[in-house]
């Protein structure tokens, strides 16, 4: 009885240590999802607003974004190629970001996109330091 308990002891403590390594490996890796815009010249101001407030709205739309942030260029190196609206979405794993994407709301995001996207640059990495 003493060697079952033993065996059970040991396989609970492995089993322990196993998964503290997975959380470990796991503990602050951050998936980025950016996102670039470049508009038409015919995009009107009020047009290029209601994608930013769309884009803003993913969110609370989509649990699995785990975080979000965006901006407007603002380098003085002029080496943003037209490109004005950059979108930085993140994700804790790669099927948090396979959901968001077919994701009806963002299908919907995409459909506000159409007439005035001219470009769209689009860059996924998992965040290192």
């Amino acid at each position: 009885m003493k060697k079952i308990f033993y065996l059970v002891l040991m396989l609970l403590t492995i089993t322990t240590l196993s998964q503290a390594q997975e959380q470990k490996k796991s503990y602050g890796k951050v998936l980025r999802h950016v996102v670039l815009f470049k508009f038409k010249d015919s995009s009107s101001i009020a047009d290029i607003k209601k994608v930013e407030d769309a884009f803003r709205a993913l969110p609370s739309k989509i649990k699995q974004i785990k975080s979000f942030e965006w901006g407007i260029n603002n380098s003085p190196e002029e080496l943003n190629q037209g490109f004005t609206h950059c979108f930085m979405l993140s994700f804790s794993s790669e099927k948090d970001r396979a959901i968001y994407l077919p994701h009806p709301a963002h299908k919907a995001f995409g459909a506000t996109l159409q007439p005035i996207l001219d470009k769209v640059l689009v860059i996924d990495y998992w965040a290192k330091k």
